[in-house]
């Protein structure tokens, strides 16, 4: 049953996302992707992260995070190859997470001057006593960019990763439209909505179980890479989100997770993808290369929201792990 039907309020609140469904594959520089080839220029220079980085002893080579992905196996861990302890000196290049464009889904905000092509960057190490990541935000003409006379093949890595999920496994996209709702807390709706809301979730507990449709994981929003729509606040609750130079409340532009089905998001799951018989975690056909495609970790398992401004898209972006 849709979730305006039970509560007609919502409509008010209906905002569209694209839900990106990213599976291991072989996409292309010219591709909307998670962990391909970036659209780059040969001869531009690559983004590097130059803060100081988070010491490290012991980490794992790209190459053989790949062959082992490939094999099924473990990669071997690797003793860094400064000296024990040391602090990563230097500039480091920033890891390729995602490419996007408008083209493919019609959904993604423009950017600076209407550039239709997002790219977004990691940087593979931690900074600073609280373990703070540094993202990349690229944005470009899919025209022009793709019309450059040569492309870089091979991007800077560093010789060791802290961790095997800081490599994306190269996925392609299967883009869904869906219509989402808020996360019901605080103040993102009304008080006597999320009182009817909480009520309703509990009457659904106390007639099927446990295990029974809820609001927050079931009707509002779903798990997984997606453009657009609202924030999920499950680990932080819900927070106000200006833009630094303007003041103005921000956009959810996308949101990258560490997971894209759970034992809480049953429903969520594309039914090709799950077996209706079982519920939670063992329902999900594929395993890992369903779950969890892309290899990547944000925070404790959660997302990665990046949100730009709606006044002008060229203001510095903000990202809120939640």
């Amino acid at each position: 049953m849709p979730v305006e039907v039970v509560f007609p309020e919502l409509a008010a609140y209906r905002a569209r996302t694209t839900r990106l469904h990213p599976r291991p594959g072989q996409p292309g520089a010219h591709d909307s992707h998670v962990g391909g080839p970036m659209l780059w220029p040969d001869g531009e220079t690559w983004p590097y992260c130059h803060e100081p980085h988070q010491r490290e002893t012991e980490g794992y080579a790209p190459e053989e995070i790949r062959r082992a992905r490939a094999a099924g196996n473990w990669p071997p861990r690797r003793t860094w190859p400064l000296a024990e302890g040391a602090e990563i000196r230097g500039p480091v290049p920033f890891i390729g997470l995602a490419q996007l464009f408008r083209r493919d889904i019609p959904g993604l905000a423009p950017g600076p001057g209407g550039a239709d092509l997002v790219q977004l960057f990691r940087c593979p190490f931690s900074h600073g006593p609280h373990l703070e990541r540094r993202y990349h935000l690229r944005w470009r003409q899919a025209g022009p960019t793709g019309h450059a006379e040569g492309l870089l093949v091979a991007p800077p890595e560093v010789p060791l990763l802290p961790g095997e999920h800081e490599l994306p496994e190269p996925c392609v996209l299967h883009p869904e439209e869906v219509d989402t709702y808020p996360w019901a807390e605080d103040d993102t709706l009304p008080a006597s909505l999320i009182a009817r809301i909480d009520a309703w979730d509990d009457a659904q507990v106390a007639e099927h179980g446990p295990d029974a449709p809820s609001y927050q994981y079931d009707l509002s929003i779903p798990p997984g890479w997606r453009v657009g729509g609202h924030p999920s606040w499950a680990s932080t609750g819900p927070m106000a989100v200006d833009c630094a130079t303007c003041a103005t409340p921000m956009r959810l532009l996308l949101t990258a997770d560490s997971c894209e089905a759970d034992g809480g998001s049953h429903s969520w799951i594309p039914l090709e993808d799950r077996d209706p018989t079982l519920r939670g975690p063992a329902s999900i056909r594929g395993a890992r290369v369903v779950a969890q495609p892309t290899r990547l970790g944000f925070g404790r398992d959660g997302d990665l929201h990046v949100f730009t401004c709606p006044t002008d898209p060229g203001h510095p972006p903000r990202w809120v792990l939640s």
